[in-house]
């Protein structure tokens, strides 16, 4: 009986022995005797490092992020149906909620964290680091975030609707104002109003450098008309009606009316700037394309491209040009060739016409700051603290100071840049984040902002008339004083 045993199992062959192995290691596991399965997983399941040089941390999140802030010590991760909370320090998850949406608001240790759920009114306003509610409202519709401002709106009938403004910690509205019913677009976090139209880029998440300080004027549209609304008052200064071939915009301090008029199978655009507070024309600018319209048409569907206080637009000469959006001043036209990748109210950065290399350039003195060879493809981004290249052949994503062109972090890596703070950057790779800390000597965090004022990004909603003041040491929007504010600050 033995040997027939044997020689039965001899000659079993070897897909008898792979037989015999599994189901002998499927007995040990349901016997709990020995179970290599989970070691098995997760060995199978393990994450490859993102980039080279390694990150700081890299964790694996629930679901592929949406967008990623950072808000003091913490990184606030948004997925498709709930928001988590993660250590800057270590990566690990602090809390976690189910939300369909998340915006940051507030800077530093002074941030929040706004979620609710989408066709539901109200939300809560959530601690970052403990995730304890500081605040819940049961009737809002809308919500925006800025850097030293939340606004919200809600709604007691179609035609009847109160914008408040809040401090990100504060209890108590600073003020409110009355709204003629609401765009039915105006739903969840940060909807859009009328104003300029970032860059983009690939690889580089729209929402890269984080809330933005509240301009000094916002554009809400209500059944086709524009309410201009003072962010230091609450008060509506403008109710217009568009004409019919114009596109209406809010940008530095100004209410920016564009026609477009078809002529001799072309569209000539027509830029006129007023005060919002006597309606009068302060500046006007003719024959630069601000974008708005679709190619071959002069139908305008779209905002004015641009960044905060400044719009970009293109010559008649085919060349592109950076304008002040307070007093139309032309603050920098590039060369034959030359694309402009990034803007914003200090620098911007210009891809060179053989498309070797990338410049900065300050937009105060039109001056320029630094060069990089960068060949073949490539994006670009500016933020506070960075700014950020992505190339393709070979895949790098690189942070530079914006000012001196110093190299804060360079790595190899195909993963995208997702948020960029006073001391690093997260990037991301599918459901994989991790934390890049930038160099010694990187720019400082400017820390929070007072209400009512935009912290040198651009004129100033803290003034009687919401507009800057005369021009000192520092520029009409503070363009020079950023670098002293941030040693003041650190």
């Amino acid at each position: 009986m033995i040997v027939a045993t044997v020689c039965g199992v001899r000659g079993l062959g070897v897909r008898g022995w792979l037989l015999l192995g599994l189901v002998t290691v499927i007995v040990l596991a349901a016997t709990g005797v020995w179970n290599p399965f989970p070691r098995l997983w997760d060995w199978v399941d393990r994450s490859q490092p993102i980039s080279e040089p390694d990150v700081v941390w890299q964790q694996r999140v629930g679901g592929t992020p949406r967008s990623v802030t950072f808000a003091g010590d913490t990184v606030v991760v948004e997925q498709r149906t709930r928001v988590e909370a993660r250590s800057l320090a270590t990566g690990a998850q602090l809390w976690e909620r189910k939300a369909d949406w998340a915006a940051v608001a507030g800077g530093g240790r002074d941030a929040v964290v706004a979620v609710g759920k989408l066709l539901v009114k109200g939300y809560d306003l959530i601690d970052p680091t403990t995730g304890v509610v500081r605040r819940h409202d049961d009737d809002a519709v809308a919500v925006w975030t800025y850097r030293n401002l939340l606004l919200d709106a809600r709604c007691v009938a179609a035609t009847d609707c109160t914008l408040r403004a809040w401090d990100p910690r504060g209890t108590r509205p600073l003020w409110t104002a009355f709204l003629p019913g609401v765009s039915t677009g105006l739903l969840a976090d940060n909807p859009n109003l009328l104003d300029s139209r970032r860059f983009t880029a690939n690889r580089i998440d729209d929402g890269v450098a984080g809330p933005e300080a509240a301009p000094p004027l916002l554009g809400f549209p209500v059944d086709g008309r524009v309410h201009v609304v003072d962010t230091a008052t609450g008060r509506v200064v403008q109710d217009v009606q568009p004409g019919r071939d114009e596109r209406l915009a809010v940008i530095g301090g100004r209410l920016l009316r564009i026609t477009a008029t078809a002529r001799d199978g072309a569209c000539y655009f027509v830029l006129s700037a007023r005060d919002p507070a006597t309606g009068q024309e302060v500046w006007r600018r003719t024959g630069v394309n601000p974008r708005t319209s679709d190619d071959g048409g002069c139908a305008q569907r779209q905002d004015p491209l641009g960044a905060r206080n400044v719009l970009v637009g293109v010559g008649p000469d085919g060349r592109e040009a950076v304008l002040d959006g307070y007093d139309g001043r032309l603050l920098l036209v590039d060369a034959d060739g030359e694309k402009l990748l990034a803007v914003d109210d200090r620098y911007a950065l210009v891809r060179s016409a053989d498309k070797e290399s990338i410049a900065a350039r300050e937009l105060a003195t039109g001056r320029g700051l630094w060069s990089r060879p960068v060949p073949g493809r490539a994006a670009a981004a500016l933020t506070p603290y960075a700014a950020v290249l992505v190339t393709e052949k070979p895949s790098r994503l690189v942070a530079l100071d914006p000012r001196t062109g110093r190299e804060l972090a360079g790595l190899r890596s195909s993963a995208n840049a997702l948020a960029v703070g006073p001391s690093g950057m997260i990037i991301g790779e599918g459901r994989e984040i991790g934390y890049v800390r930038f160099g010694a000597g990187a720019p400082g965090d400017p820390g929070p902002l007072p209400p009512g004022t935009d912290g040198g990004g651009g004129p100033g909603p803290g003034g009687s008339d919401g507009v800057p003041g005369p021009t000192g040491s520092c520029g009409p929007k503070r363009e020079l004083c950023y670098e002293q504010d941030d040693d003041k600050d650190r």
